[in-house]
């Protein structure tokens, strides 16, 4: 037999091995589960092509930095420019996002009842009947308004905030938070006015409680940049410790509760803190009132279907 017959039958038995062997071990295909659903906000966007050539090509070395384990020794493929994906956070469209508790009754524009990021009533899932059920929404899943083009609207609410946006751009970049939710936080709770102490001593733009006041420069909590910065720490650990749920993070905010049933956001109405109740409409009014810069208290498009804190206005 010819030493080149030999060498063929060593090269071609070499090349089938290879070819029924996996590249990885079951532990490494779990391991690149998990980094490419952490890693996974577009859709495709990292599948990767499977060489078509039918040479048996010299298996190359696993590396712990790649992301996926290459299948040939060429030059890998240039990777593909990120997306905007339709349900981020600035993108135009509707919230989309998996529901268990029915449609979620996005509309383009903003009604009494419904808007962008959904319909009141999913927003507000079974707090009508067995309790709140929060669904899973991320920050970058909800649509808004960007803060800059916003106020390029002379009648925007935000006109009030101008001062005060380079420090929500500055702690939105920060914490990972659109600088509007920020401005949205401090219009629902002082209408941006540094100024504003609450009922219960709650403090500046955000209205941060006292306990929250240690370290402010010279003891003053209204300071705005220490105020924007501290809440918005706040609410990014909230996010954190909830997983990055946003609904849920976004209703602790308002003293919501998972499980919370109507009953309960309502159970202060004939106390001696009628305004000590959960403002049932919160979240239709945040959403998309303010993150779509609409005035969330103008009368002209009153925005919920509760109004649980009308029965406050008399007392």
């Amino acid at each position: 037999m010819k030493v080149s017959t030999v060498l063929f039958a060593v090269f071609s038995t070499a090349c089938a091995v290879s070819a029924i062997q996996p590249h990885n071990g079951g532990s490494d295909l779990t391991a690149r589960h998990l980094r490419l659903s952490r890693r996974a906000v577009i859709p495709g966007l990292n599948k990767t092509r499977r060489s078509t050539s039918r040479r048996c090509k010299p298996r190359p070395k696993k590396s712990d930095n790649a992301l996926v384990a290459p299948t040939s020794s060429g030059p890998p493929p240039e990777p593909k420019k990120k997306e905007v994906s339709s349900s981020s956070g600035s993108g135009a469209g509707l919230l989309q996002v998996q529901s268990s508790c029915g449609d979620i009754g996005a509309t383009k524009e903003t009604t009494n009842e419904s808007g962008p990021n959904g319909h009141i009533n999913w927003l507000n899932c079974g707090m009508e009947s067995g309790g709140w059920n929060p669904q899973f929404v991320r920050v970058e899943d909800i649509k808004t308004v960007d803060l800059n083009q916003a106020l390029q609207d002379p009648g925007s609410p935000y006109q009030a905030c101008q001062p005060f946006v380079p420090i929500f751009q500055k702690y939105g970049g920060q914490f990972g938070i659109p600088p509007i939710m920020l401005a949205a936080f401090a219009m629902q709770e002082s209408s941006c006015n540094a100024e504003t102490t609450g009922g219960g001593g709650e403090q500046g733009l955000m209205q941060i409680t006292q306990e929250k006041c240690g370290g402010a420069p010279g003891g003053n909590c209204k300071d705005p940049d220490f105020n924007i910065r501290t809440a918005a720490k706040f609410f990014a650990d909230t996010l954190n410790r909830n997983n990055g749920d946003l609904l849920k993070s976004l209703g602790a905010y308002n003293g919501w509760f998972p499980s919370m049933t109507a009953a309960q956001a309502k159970e202060a109405a004939h106390s001696g803190c009628c305004r000590c109740q959960k403002n049932m409409d919160y979240l239709h009014q945040f959403l998309n009132g303010w993150l779509q810069n609409k005035n969330a208290y103008d009368n002209t498009l009153r925005l919920g279907k509760f109004f649980n804190l009308d029965i406050c206005l008399n007392l």
